[in-house]
């Protein structure tokens, strides 16, 4: 199981990014996705997750009404749309995939991609 997060990169703050979250070796209609992202000298926290067919989604309270987060089952992939970016958005963003329900805890999930690096700059 492979999963490839992509589209990081430096924005300034009130800007947007798309991030990529490409999988490969699974089933992917048949796995909720998450996005986590972990910030220097923090703990990893949750940011979103969808259901199998996106009919369900949750974010947490620093992303909701900001980042959108969507799925593709005929691509294996999943998104998150980024939009106000704020400095405090700044960390490596982490997809990651479990065979079950959306919770927001991390540990419930088995595959984590690599991560890619968003900063937000002031």
């Amino acid at each position: 199981v492979q999963l490839q997060a992509s589209g990081g990169g430096l924005v300034q703050a009130g800007g947007s990014l798309r991030l990529s979250c490409a999988a490969s070796g699974l089933t992917f209609s048949s796995y909720t996705l998450g996005w986590f992202r972990q910030a220097p000298g923090k703990e990893r926290e949750f940011v979103a997750a969808i259901s199998l067919s996106g009919e369900t989604t949750t974010y947490s309270d620093s992303a909701k009404g900001r980042f959108t987060i969507s799925r593709d089952n005929a691509k294996d992939t999943a998104y998150l749309q980024m939009n106000s970016l704020k400095p405090e958005d700044t960390a490596v963003y982490y997809c990651a995939a479990r065979d079950g329900s959306v919770v927001i805890s991390g540990k419930y999930y088995a595959y984590w991609g690599q991560g890619t690096q968003v900063t937000v700059s002031s």
